[in-house]
């Protein structure tokens, strides 16, 4: 399961044949994503396990799951933007169950990220799961 802006995302990597041009599409999706207010860029919000600096501040509103992000490194802010789209305005016990892998399988990613990138990429995902199972338990 993915939003239709993922879907969206999907269906123009399949016209982008160069990765070199996939990898700007994504730096560019990250460009256009807002920064994070500087206030939460804070421990709590700090994602362990990525190269990078990255923060994720979750929002939880009427069991619809939201996040904002950022990254020091612009790949990284990139991949934060797919992964907003990935998941961003779906139920929160929709989040639990989205498999990511399969889903980003589906631009290909997994074959074109350094390892670093990857792990942090799974670090990511794994923030946002141990989030929805904490929110979905306390419901």
């Amino acid at each position: 399961m993915s939003t239709a802006e993922f879907k969206a995302i999907v269906e123009d990597f399949e016209f982008i044949d160069d990765w070199e041009d996939r990898y700007r599409y994504i730096i560019e999706k990250g460009k256009t994503m807002p920064s994070l207010d500087d206030a939460l860029k804070v421990d709590a919000t700090k994602v362990h396990g990525c190269a990078s600096q990255v923060w994720m501040h979750p929002t939880i509103d009427s069991d619809i799951f939201y996040f904002d992000g950022d990254s020091d490194a612009i790949i990284v802010r990139g991949l934060i933007a797919l992964l907003k789209t990935l998941y961003n305005g779906l139920p929160v016990t929709t989040v639990v169950n989205v498999d990511a892998v399969t889903e980003l399988g589906k631009l290909g990613l997994t074959e074109h990220l350094s390892s670093q990138r990857s792990n942090g990429l799974n670090a990511m995902v794994d923030r946002i799961k141990k989030i929805a199972e904490a929110e979905v338990i306390n419901q």
